[in-house]
């Protein structure tokens, strides 16, 4: 924080220096770039610092603010970059227009940071003969983070634009712009809907944000969410999340047009980095007992969901398998009984549909060298899959910028497609029952994230940004971990305790109200 002070003192000198020369004493005229079809000046090097119209550029400000859009020292890669910032609340929008394009679809990259606290800080490309595109900045702080904008361009021409709607001392840097052919998106924006039937049996109700009641699967579906998440337990003490529960609910799943993924935990309870311990059943199994239940119970599960017609379309063997599965046998102290044990759910999973996307999970999404490490090991022991999925919450997994150099590394380290398969944030620090949420304090909180829906909004927003961003299309998406979880008496944390409390209903996506929150409107989002 000292560092990002010192940079607005020093940008405050500049900008003096420039009022004592007369250079900015009156807001400057929109020069009109001249039009091109590629980016001129994208990196901002042409004119170095103080300047309010970098070369290829134009400023605008309905309020005559021009001066708040400036160059300075400290590029992303060179040695400038694009600001805005005023002592003052201030609206500029820094664009460029491009023309002679051929008609189809572009995609915008940039290099970008922001201290957050605007009213609305964002890319857009506009004029492009469709709609306009848009893509906010996320709250970075001093880490520079890539994001992307792709738009449909229709007659040839289409604006490349920095907007800024600040209130005093907020800022943004934005430099090393490209515009390419290409297209982005995001193909799973998931939901994890594990606890949502025996909430229901237990008498939740759902409604939507005007207050109507609905099902909750219809409620995310119509919000944009295009897969549901199933956790699979062998045999947990409340009878949920078994074999019988996960076929009812991908039933609903289905019948709403959105696509399956399963989370085998091959355990009667939940399994993480901390706990992989064996179902009942299986306790005392040797090793190669252990490799045919993980066969008989992946085959068992994923071949009745086909009969019923609701095929996976995507499959986890494990959650959270930072430290392995089925300890201790499964331990990644043996990684030739771990891949053993992973290829034979592997294999159950492709026997009942080729087609079914492999998952490999891990918690822990911004540490590289914790993938790096995991995966080169698989990978050596011949273990097969399709997607690595990565669990990231920001307030215990580090900040988005290590995220996103953690998802590149991986994507292109092993030619994958890469998502994040866990994510949440409060939109509330207080507890709607008696038990204790998970995260209650504000010192808990991402900085530049309130515990509010608009904080919450923010972070799935960026999250799925950050995701969006990969290289090469390989970024596959996002799913939002038990939206539907709410305070419901019974359905808490503890299966063996009946009367155990929730300590997740404040990062649900339905409000306290049991009303649905804007957070998932982000799901329509490309």
């Amino acid at each position: 924080m000292r560092t990002i002070r010192g940079r607005l003192r020093l940008r405050s000198a500049a900008l003096a220096t420039a009022l004592g020369a007369g250079l900015l004493l009156a807001p400057l005229p929109a020069q009109q770039a001249v039009a091109a079809s590629t980016l001129t000046n994208p990196g901002f090097e042409a004119d170095g610092a103080g300047t309010a119209t970098p070369s290829g550029w134009s400023t605008y400000s309905a309020a005559g603010q021009n001066a708040a859009s400036f160059t300075e020292a400290g590029g992303h890669s060179g040695g400038y970059r694009l600001s805005h910032w005023s002592s003052s609340a201030y609206k500029v929008e820094t664009y460029q227009y491009l023309s002679g394009l051929a008609d189809g679809t572009y995609t915008l990259s940039a290099w970008v940071r922001s201290g957050g606290g605007q009213n609305a800080a964002y890319l857009a490309l506009r004029n492009c003969g469709s709609a306009e595109q848009r893509t906010d900045l996320p709250v970075t702080a001093g880490s520079w983070i890539r994001v992307v904008t792709s738009v449909k361009v229709v007659g040839g021409g289409c604006t490349v634009s920095v907007n800024s709607d600040a209130n005093a001392g907020n800022w943004l840097n934005v430099d090393d712009l490209t515009f390419t052919s290409g297209s982005t998106g995001l193909t799973v924006k998931g939901v994890d809907l594990s606890a949502l039937k025996k909430n229901e049996d237990l008498g939740a109700t759902y409604k939507n944000a005007a207050g109507t009641a609905g099902d909750p699967v219809a409620l995310l579906k119509g919000a944009g969410a295009t897969y549901g998440r199933l956790k699979v337990w062998v045999n947990p003490a409340d009878g949920y999340n078994t074999k019988t529960q996960v076929l009812a609910t991908a039933k609903r799943i289905k019948a709403q047009g959105m696509k399956l993924l399963v989370d085998f935990h091959y355990s009667d309870i939940w399994a993480d980095p901390g706990a992989q311990s064996k179902p009942a059943a299986w306790a005392g199994h040797s090793y190669a007992q252990l490799k045919t239940d993980v066969y008989d119970h992946t085959y068992d599960v994923l071949s009745a969901l086909k009969a019923q017609g609701t095929t996976a379309d995507m499959v986890q063997i494990g959650n959270e398998i930072n430290t392995g599965m089925l300890w201790p046998e499964g331990s990644t102290s043996d990684w030739s009984q771990l891949a053993g044990l992973l290829n034979s759910g592997i294999s159950a999973a492709k026997a009942v549909s080729s087609s079914t996307q492999i998952a490999l999970h891990l918690a822990n999404g911004g540490d590289n060298a914790l993938y790096r490490t995991w995966f080169d090991n698989a990978t050596a022991q011949g273990v097969s899959f399709d997607v690595i999925a990565l669990s990231f919450y920001g307030y215990w997994h580090g900040a988005l910028s290590s995220l996103q150099t953690n998802l590149d590394d991986i994507a292109a380290r092993y030619g994958k497609k890469v998502m994040v398969a866990e994510t949440a944030y409060p939109f509330r620090l207080d507890s709607e029952d008696a038990h204790e949420n998970i995260i209650d304090l504000s010192s808990e909180l991402v900085s530049g994230y309130p515990a509010s829906p608009a904080g919450q909004s923010a972070w799935l927003r960026d999250v799925m940004n950050v995701v969006e961003a990969v290289p090469g299309g390989r970024g596959l998406g996002v799913v939002y971990w038990e939206p539907a979880w709410t305070a419901g008496t019974g359905n808490g944390w503890d299966p063996t305790d009946p009367s155990s409390g929730n300590a997740w209903e404040n990062q649900a996506l339905f409000d306290y109200d049991s009303r649905l929150l804007p957070a998932a409107g982000w799901f329509a989002h490309r």
